[in-house]
């Protein structure tokens, strides 16, 4: 595969208004979620905490991580970046940047931006501006996206409705995190219930005086194919993706299996059906799929986790699936088909409506999955330089579910030896031939500095040595005394 550039390459969210913030996040606390120096001796039981280095997790970029045993969020070191601290020297950034680039794997083609926080000062910028295949990386464009239209509070609904006659329409509205059972106040994946939803319906049954309905499915709020372009039989097989739907039981995942359900809604569908059987409410016949009728009466709801949580779980855990429903429901939010090509325009749109330069960026989905995926360098330090500049607290979450190097998600394995360590919060991103990490670095002087680094186009069967040398990278950037 050639270098990207070179390559011809509901109700839900009706009436939701894209939110700008005019107030400031103060810069200390921007500080504490993007500098990890103290996550390191939480992570090494030093200092109390809730982060732990045991059981890590190997890195499967951009395939989802298996789930924690408890959710990693809120990392917030008390230590602060300090703008004071002397700004790393151009010369040397280029000069690890040169490295990099004539290394045999990456064949001189990989594209880096590194950013002075503080300043803007941009210290490199190579191959800055050509399209690559971003892999995983796209889910911190996605996430951004999903928050500035909803904002960070937002909840996805899923409700059960009622026409009066014995019809019950179970209506997705956008959570795939939902659990067959009880719901989980604490959790993510599993914080609404199947089975709350189903007690709160048969009680409104009740009132009415029925004890049996038939079910149908209102699928609809999702449209067009249910797989992505370049997704392969292997992303199914594997349980790296699932054909789409709007409504799934943890996120469609099937217990003792790796591939994902290949009809979530379906499976949710029955789920609620038995619950609601374990209320003592009949289910009558097979369930069917229909848009549930406008007159409908609401008979129950349960709503997601907040989007905030939604966002962090996604980039620590690299979730396709989730980044997925993002970008659809940015699409919902803001009028455009929910569809994969939907969603990628959806997305692009409100990035242009940031002031980010979108004009190479091409999506054709919103996991980085594809290889068909384009964006720049640029494209993704200008998104992280938005995370930084204090007037989008919404964008909180992207910086605190970046994942940590050397401690938790994606990078629990990788710059877990050097001066990286508890530094570095980024997003990767591993294909088959590409390699990205997005993110965040607080240099040995102590300064902060946003970077992206992408390589595309070297041979099949590299991705570990290529892989390597981007840390090598990272590494040497963390190290930097080098004013």
């Amino acid at each position: 595969m050639a270098k990207s550039a070179k390559q011809p390459g509901t109700a839900a969210g009706a009436g939701v208004k894209r939110r700008r913030r005019a107030w400031r996040v103060p810069a200390i606390l921007l500080a504490l979620i993007l500098v990890a120096g103290y996550a390191a001796a939480d992570a090494a039981d030093l200092a109390p905490g809730i982060l732990t280095t045991t059981e890590p997790w190997p890195e499967a970029e951009p395939f989802p991580e298996p789930e924690l045993p408890a959710p990693v969020s809120g990392v917030q070191p008390p230590a602060a970046a300090d703008e004071e601290a002397p700004v790393p020297k151009a010369s040397y950034v280029q000069k690890i940047t040169d490295q990099l680039a004539g290394r045999d794997p990456l064949d001189g083609d990989p594209g880096a931006v590194v950013v002075d926080v503080a300043s803007g000062k941009e210290l490199v910028s190579r191959n800055a501006a050509e399209a690559y295949v971003p892999a995983s990386s796209l889910k911190i464009l996605v996430a951004m996206a999903a928050l500035e239209v909803y904002g960070a509070d937002h909840q996805f609904t899923t409700e059960a409705v009622g026409n009066g006659q014995g019809e019950v329409t179970l209506v997705a509205g956008g959570d795939l995190t939902l659990a067959a059972g009880e719901g989980d106040p604490d959790a993510v994946v599993g914080h609404a219930g199947l089975a709350d939803l189903a007690e709160d319906v048969a009680a409104s049954l009740q009132e009415q005086g029925r004890s049996s309905v038939h079910l149908a499915l209102d699928d609809t709020l999702f449209t067009g194919p249910q797989l992505a372009p370049h997704w392969g039989d292997v992303d199914l097989s594997g349980g790296w993706a699932m054909p789409m739907a709007p409504i799934a039981v943890d996120i469609g995942q099937l217990e003792g299996h790796r591939a994902r359900s290949t009809d979530a809604a379906k499976d949710a569908a029955q789920a609620f059906a038995k619950a609601l059987r374990d209320q003592g409410i009949t289910v009558d016949g097979d369930i069917t799929r229909a848009q549930a009728p406008e007159e409908a009466e609401q008979l129950g709801a349960v709503k997601s986790a907040e989007l905030g949580r939604i966002v962090d779980y996604t980039l620590r855990h690299s979730e396709n699936v989730l980044s997925e429903t993002l970008g659809r429901m940015t699409a919902v939010g803001t009028d455009h088909e929910a569809s994969f090509a939907g969603a990628g325009k959806a997305v692009l749109s409100v990035l242009k409506d940031l002031g980010l330069d979108v004009s190479s960026a091409e999506l054709v989905d919103t996991s980085g999955l594809s290889s068909l995926d384009r964006v720049t360098p640029t494209l993704l330090v200008q998104a992280l330089k938005l995370v930084t500049d204090g007037e989008h607290p919404q964008f909180l979450s992207v910086a605190n579910g970046l994942p940590v190097a050397g401690l938790d998600g994606t990078l629990s394995g990788r710059l877990d030896d050097g001066a990286a360590t508890g530094m570095l919060r980024a997003k990767t991103g591993t294909l088959t031939q590409a390699v990205s990490l997005s993110g965040f670095v607080t240099t040995a002087d102590g300064r902060l500095l946003a970077f992206a680094v992408v390589a595309n186009g070297f041979e099949v069967g590299n991705v570990g040595a290529v892989r390597g040398a981007v840390d090598k990278w990272a590494g040497a950037l963390a190290a930097c005394g080098c004013s």
